[in-house]
């Protein structure tokens, strides 16, 4: 697979020596009805796919790290679907394997897991393979909430496994929580964020739902004003209990920020190895990339993974337009120096109309005290509430610029 990866008919040539990579575990006991991330049934933990999947995984993970000599591995993250349902022993293979493709220790590997699936046993194999951060996914305790979108498990087991991540990994879980569920409140919210705080995670996210047209959740989900309601309630209670907003949906305590998922932000190369996954790779060079991106299908990847990938030439203008997208979501804004190197422009030579009609919006100085103060652009707590439409505006310049 990784030996095709070219941008146009030569070799893709200023590539870092370094990487993160994302590993999607597509394997779920229920789906969830708002989830729309790429999973499949395992009817349990003895599913005959798994040390297949972990196998083909591994392997997928090597070639693309010899291929593109890789020296180091910066981050890895185990996502899903539910990872947990592997069971300790095969995570602690799979991390042991994608480890040893490094010349240096991985500063951060994070599992997705779900509360209901933890134990003591569990945990203690997870710390002890090397595993350094658990994302917990909570979403709601409010009963009648997790019962519309057929969440598995009970509030009691999800209090239980948070009560054990508070124990195993003090300074280094994750809660992922959902404001705008069906029947949801301003005061069952609020409940579910002092819940979450009672067990000191370093870090939570606060999603807002989407839902694709014609999804049957549509009649029960708060209106759009309610829903917007509920998100700047959930923000203003995480600020004021110490965890900054460093990205549109993560808050964090102070040196807690996801340094993988920041990667992602600053548009930094990763590697995405398994069924449904992705990943992205940049020529610093030439301002251009390629992005491969396997197919969501099981069999398809453990049968033959080389023929189950589609491959993306990123351009110019389209890579820009990303760096864009995912630099605003960001509390610091895009990398400048980063985006000078690739693209040879300034960020303020290739978005100047636009900065100049949200400046009332912009955060021009990093507000998390940055010594020397770092110059940035980025869009204020009160901006990122309208980051799409920051974006549009964004996203015409740009379109016009590449036309001149």
């Amino acid at each position: 697979m990784v030996g095709e990866i070219t941008g146009g008919d030569a070799p893709l040539g200023c590539i870092p020596a370094h990487a993160s990579i994302y590993l999607h575990i597509p394997f779920c006991e229920q789906f969830c009805d708002y989830c729309d991330f790429y999973s499949v049934i395992a009817a349990s933990s003895t599913d005959a796919r798994f040390e297949r999947y972990i196998d083909a995984l591994l392997a997928d993970a090597a070639e693309q790290v010899h291929t593109l000599a890789l020296n180091r591995i910066i981050s890895v993250y185990i996502g899903g679907g539910t990872p947990s349902l592997l069971g300790a022993a095969r995570l602690s293979r799979l991390v042991s394997g994608i480890a040893s493709l490094g010349a240096a220790p991985i500063a951060e590997i994070t599992v997705e897991v779900n509360p209901q699936s933890l134990n003591h046993i569990f945990l203690e194999l997870c710390a002890k393979s090397g595993i350094s951060r658990i994302s917990v996914g909570v979403q709601t305790f409010h009963e009648p909430s997790r019962q519309a979108v057929h969440r598995a498990g009970s509030s009691t087991q999800v209090r239980e496994g948070l009560q054990l991540c508070s124990e195993f990994f003090p300074s280094s879980f994750s809660v992922d929580l959902m404001s705008g569920l069906p029947f949801q409140t301003e005061k069952t919210l609020a409940a579910d964020i002092e819940t979450v705080l009672f067990y000191k995670p370093a870090h939570i996210s606060l999603y807002a739902l989407t839902l694709e047209e014609g999804n049957r959740l549509e009649s029960i989900v708060p209106d759009q004003d309610s829903a917007a309601a509920l998100f700047i309630l959930g923000r203003d209670m995480l600020e004021n209990a110490g965890y900054e907003q460093y990205e549109v949906s993560n808050f964090a305590l102070a040196g807690k920020r996801s340094l993988h998922n920041i990667r992602y932000w600053r548009m930094e190369n990763w590697i995405g190895c398994g069924s449904g996954a992705s990943g992205t790779i940049i020529d610093d060079g030439t301002g251009t990339g390629l992005r491969l991106t396997y197919k969501a299908d099981v069999d398809a990847y453990l049968q033959d993974r080389h023929g189950s990938y589609t491959k993306e030439e990123l351009d110019r203008t389209t890579l820009i337009k990303e760096t864009v997208l995912m630099g605003f979501r960001y509390a610091d804004g895009p990398d400048l120096a980063l985006f000078k190197l690739r693209f040879g422009i300034e960020l303020e030579e290739c978005i100047p109309r636009t900065l100049a009609r949200w400046q009332a919006n912009m955060a021009t100085v990093s507000r998390y005290g940055n010594h020397p103060p770092a110059k940035v652009h980025a869009l204020s707590p009160e901006g990122l509430l309208f980051l799409n439409t920051f974006l549009h505006d964004a996203f015409d310049e740009i379109d016009r610029m590449s036309k001149v």
